[in-house]
């Protein structure tokens, strides 16, 4: 029968400082700002899947800042919707972030929202080289008070998915793995928990 794991080793919180800049320093430096100041009311932050849209989501979540994630999943009825939160938040003096896949006029929203997404700073995040990954990772093990070899990061980023949530999502359950059965992280102990 399988123990309850208590969660000695809590996911780190996503912050600003926290989030590994790669190629996106004019990109950070404009969200500092954009919480410190009232210059912007309006960001829009778009990229590939793993590029840290949601990790600087959850960094600002604890501001005075509407968030809204992917709107380029967004039917017609919250195109609209988000459309009203333009002009409302414009009114109100609110800021607001989005995040999306693509550039403004590149995923097929209503013209009248990818004109809004243009009203403010517009910045691609660009993803990180292999050697930022191995950062990240190295911070994320750190964080969590993880203990590891470097090998085994290694061995990851050579044999697995690369996109950084998948990475992180396996170290997180091979920490869960290493607690549960009482084993030091290992590339052994790797290979048991993908096979």
């Amino acid at each position: 029968m399988d123990q309850l794991l208590l969660n000695i080793h809590p996911s780190a919180e996503k912050t600003l400082q926290n989030f590994v800049i790669g190629n996106n320093q004019e990109c950070i430096e404009a969200l500092n700002n954009f919480v410190l100041s009232n210059n912007n009311q309006f960001i829009y932050l778009w990229g590939d899947k793993g590029s840290g849209k949601s990790h600087l989501s959850e960094a600002l979540s604890s501001q005075d800042i509407t968030i809204i994630e992917d709107i380029d999943t967004f039917n017609e009825k919250l195109q609209i919707e988000t459309f009203y939160l333009f002009n409302q938040h414009k009114t109100t003096h609110k800021k607001l972030l989005l995040t999306g896949s693509n550039a403004p006029t590149h995923m097929g929203l209503r013209e009248d929202l990818s004109s809004r997404l243009s009203w403010g700073l517009v910045y691609q995040l660009k993803g990180l080289t292999d050697a930022e990954k191995m950062l990240a990772l190295k911070h994320h093990a750190k964080e969590k008070g993880m203990s590891l070899n470097l090998n085994v990061l290694a061995y990851c980023m050579k044999h697995l998915k690369r996109d950084l949530p998948s990475l992180i999502t396996t170290l997180d359950a091979l920490d869960e793995w290493s607690l549960k059965t009482k084993k030091p992280i290992t590339i052994r102990l790797l290979k048991q928990l993908i096979n």
